[in-house]
């Protein structure tokens, strides 16, 4: 995972060292980027649903091979073609392995506190591969050359093919049989390919566009199109009853929300750095680590011990508010700032992202039955993928547009920046303020159970292949999560079995 999201940002701070040489114009340069982006959001849900299908394990192990090699063409490239195959190459890998990540997790650990902490780490890895790309993308530029970028992935990749072979158990999955859809299939990847191409080209041609609308109301009616093709095919690609979950459901739509609006901590914030305060590559990466490690200490080391504490939902609600005092303060950022008076609080602040998508993850995982982990773990960084694409989208549109304005007006070009990248930290608070208010309405309190949909009914046979045990059916998240509490009660010694929780 942490290859998989270093490699969607070191690849940035290289662009001007790829467009020199590989004589990329600088429209084609932007697909060095939009190719990876476009392959990996628009197949996660498909590599999910095969994971179910054929085996988690083998789709991890698939997917490290193909992004692995990936890579390797992707350095040895001299022409523009080559490069952006290899990037597209590299997103399909991404996707394949990535995709099942959270599912092989859920069913390797089952016991509360152990799950708890496998998932902060998940997270954290996700965070920190951001803030990693941009410092480490500088640094091998600078001192080799921008190949190495693509290079640095082989011997990682060759050790995680390794050490998956050894340490994961083998998973036959549910058969090609209990949902082969290939009309489906070509539904959703068509669709998420066609909506995510649309996004991410609204900066060449505009939202208002016969293209962007053009292309968006295609890919709505693919997806639409899916959705019937799943409520009525005999072996459906995506069982709809993963959506009658609350958890599920609510948190994949305030994941999406929260993501779009931390597009412009993660990007803007460095663009800030670098246009207006004049910050090099390296230096950036550097600014920005002080919420790198805060959001690795909150995850690794609290997140676990504070949602076993006052569950899921109360963390996430506490994340969010933190994350919206980040953005709050960004908006009123100035344009001769000082990074310790300025600066160092939001990234210090940034701590509610540790809380909040440890949290998050949790509850998207916890209303899917163990035959569906795969296909709840696609679905979660789909819509991570989605809110990322919307983000870039709509704010970076928005921050230009009112640079452009106040450019027009007659402001100096730092001030005019900076006007526009206090308009997308506005509204991404605003964003960020309709997630918590969604998370509070539609995401379940601790101990109030969600009402069962029919298809949970039926308890769900305990343990899978690996004897992992785990027990889901007609308990929800949320009795789960009182269950274990009282066995931790009764019995402080905390090797005791528990029942699972998310």
């Amino acid at each position: 995972m942490l290859m998989t999201i270093l490699d969607g940002s070191i690849v940035t701070v290289a662009m001007p060292a790829i467009q020199s040489d590989l004589g990329f114009t600088p429209v084609g340069l932007s697909w060095v980027v939009n190719a990876y982006l476009i392959a990996f959001g628009s197949l996660l849900l498909l590599a999910g649903r095969l994971g179910d299908l054929l085996g988690r394990r083998r789709m991890f192990l698939a997917g490290t091979a193909v992004f692995t090699a990936a890579s390797l063409l992707a350095g040895v490239a001299t022409s523009p073609g080559v490069l952006i195959a290899a990037r597209f190459l590299q997103g399909a890998g991404s996707a394949m392995s990535s995709a099942v990540g959270l599912g092989i997790l859920v069913t390797l650990f089952t016991e509360p506190r152990e799950r708890a902490r496998a998932i902060a780490v998940f997270s954290f890895t996700g965070a920190a591969g951001a803030s990693l790309g941009q410092v480490l993308g500088g640094l091998l530029t600078d001192a080799l050359a921008w190949n190495w970028i693509f290079f640095i992935n082989l011997p990682i990749g060759l050790a995680t093919l390794l050490v998956a072979l050894r340490a994961l158990p083998a998973d036959r999955g549910v058969g090609l049989g209990a949902g082969a859809d290939v009309l489906g299939a070509a539904l959703v990847t068509t669709g998420l390919m066609t909506g995510i191409y649309a996004v991410v080209k609204i900066d060449e041609y505009g939202a208002g566009s016969a293209h962007t609308l053009g292309l968006g109301a295609l890919a709505l009616a693919l997806l639409a199109g899916f959705l019937v093709r799943q409520a009525k095919a005999a072996n459906p690609l995506m069982p709809l009853r993963i959506l009658r979950s609350r958890s599920v459901s609510g948190a994949n739509a305030v994941q999406m929300l929260m993501v779009a609006a931390l597009f412009s901590f993660q990007i803007l914030v460095a663009l800030y750095l670098q246009k207006v305060l004049g910050y090099g590559a390296a230096g950036t990466g550097l600014a920005m680590l002080p919420a790198t490690a805060v959001i690795g200490a909150v995850s690794l080391g609290v997140s676990a011990r504070l949602i076993a504490r006052f569950g899921e939902r109360n963390v996430l609600l506490a994340g969010l508010v933190l994350l919206v005092g980040v953005l709050g303060l960004l908006a009123r950022v100035p344009v001769r700032a000082s990074y310790a008076t300025d600066l160092l609080p939001v990234m210090l602040l940034a701590a509610g992202f540790g809380l909040a998508l440890p949290a998050l993850t949790s509850l998207a995982m916890s209303g899917a039955e163990e035959k569906d982990a795969g296909l709840a773990s696609g679905l979660f960084n789909t819509t991570q993928q989605i809110g990322m694409a919307l983000g870039i989208a709509v704010l970076s549109t928005l921050a230009a547009t009112r640079t452009e304005s106040l450019t027009a007006a007659g402001r100096p070009a730092a001030e005019a920046l900076t006007g526009g990248y206090r308009l997308a930290f506005a509204v991404g608070s605003g964003l960020l303020l309709a997630a918590l208010a969604l998370a509070f309405t539609v995401l379940r309190a601790p101990g109030r159970p969600e009402a069962p949909s029919p298809a949970q009914n039926t308890e769900t046979a305990a343990g899978t292949e690996a004897g992992t045990g785990m027990r889901t059916g007609t308990e929800t998240g949320a009795e789960r999560r009182t269950e274990a509490r009282a066995a931790e009660a009764e019995s402080p010694a905390p090797e005791s079995p528990a029942p699972t929780a998310a």
